[in-house]
């Protein structure tokens, strides 16, 4: 059989062009990583090369076209059979957007246990002070004095003060409701080591309080002052309190490893990824949730209305909601248009 060369190399170029773009892409981002049909093109084209490279060594074609695809199949090959990992670059934006959505929707039922577990506690909360209002003085913390309060005289006081306490002192008590959110978020995660029964009772008593404080300010009548309240910082600082609940269920997931096959080592080791993606991330709402709190949350009627804030507040739920279900969602991306062909 005689090979007409440039017949042959008219038709092939176009493949061996592709799987060069293919090369130089993988080659120039190595971090990179190939979907299923990408990597069925990928290597569709090498051996599509590898056997056009034995067709033409049986023939005397010009050195060029040979050392070319010598090349080319060689850096395929290589590339197929690379053992090394990819080396590690720091991508924060990247992290944020898609890493940390994405891992809490692969973690997803710790999350929706710690939330059953918050909604449980605040049925509780808010039967306890329903039944009895003198229990508000056992099942709010001590140390958040003005929820012991009468809600309708704290309403009064809030809004008729000419004075703001906070003048000067803004950024401090930012960083105080910071630093003490993100210990408490920690030390929820860090509990799943008690098999989840300690971070589960963190997630009850958070609802206890909040129903509580609810059901206490809706029966003074004081519901859009509760949601002027609680919504600017609480729509962030809530759902960040459930993921630390969601890292420490998933922790404790990875010491009981129910049904799984692997090594207590193993499913440690599986599970530190995601640990540390969840908590980075309640760190950086808590944050957000801290700024807003003290410069937002705490200034009421005259000073910002209710509604702003509501509307403010809501906007943020929102916004967090599709962030978390839908950031990071990636469709299946083709090296080339061209569907890969069956052998």
């Amino acid at each position: 059989m005689i090979l007409d060369v440039a017949h042959f190399v008219r038709e092939e170029q176009p493949f061996w062009q592709e799987l060069e773009e293919c090369l130089s892409r993988l080659e120039r981002r190595l971090e990179q990583r190939m979907d299923l049909a990408e990597t069925r093109r990928f290597y569709y084209l090498y051996r599509r090369a590898a056997s056009d490279l034995a067709r033409i060594r049986t023939f005397a074609v010009e050195p060029e076209i040979r050392g070319y695809l010598e090349g080319l199949v060689g850096r395929a090959y290589a590339e197929i059979h690379e053992i090394r990992d990819a080396p590690y670059r720091l991508k924060p934006l990247a992290w944020f957007f898609e890493t940390f959505p994405q891992t809490f929707r692969r973690r997803y039922r710790a999350f929706l246990i710690a939330l059953a577990a918050m909604v449980i506690g605040s049925f509780f909360g808010a039967g306890a002070v329903l039944l009895d209002p003198a229990a508000k003085e056992s099942v709010f913390p001590v140390q958040f004095s003005h929820l012991q309060d009468d809600p309708a005289k704290r309403v009064e006081r809030e809004e008729h003060s000419t004075e703001d306490r906070l003048e000067g002192a803004r950024s401090t008590f930012a960083a105080a409701l910071m630093t003490n959110n993100i210990r408490v978020s920690i030390f929820a995660m860090s509990l799943g080591i008690t098999w989840g029964l300690g971070t589960l009772i963190m997630m009850l008593y958070n609802g206890v309080i909040l129903g509580g404080v609810a059901i206490d300010y809706i029966l003074a009548g004081q519901s859009t002052f509760l949601a002027g309240w609680l919504l600017p910082h609480g729509s962030i600082e809530l759902p960040a309190v459930l993921i630390a609940g969601q890292a420490g269920l998933v922790l404790a997931g990875a010491l009981i490893g129910w049904g799984s096959a692997q090594s207590f080592r193993e499913r440690l080791r599986a599970a530190g990824p995601d640990l540390v993606t969840l908590i980075v991330g309640v760190m950086l709402l808590l944050v957000w949730a801290g700024i807003v709190e003290s410069f937002f949350s705490q200034y009421h009627e005259p000073v910002i209305p209710y509604a702003l804030k509501i509307a403010f507040g809501s906007l943020e739920l929102l916004l967090l909601f599709a962030f978390l279900l839908g950031s990071g969602r990636k469709r299946g991306r083709r090296l080339s248009g061209k569907a890969a062909p069956h052998d």
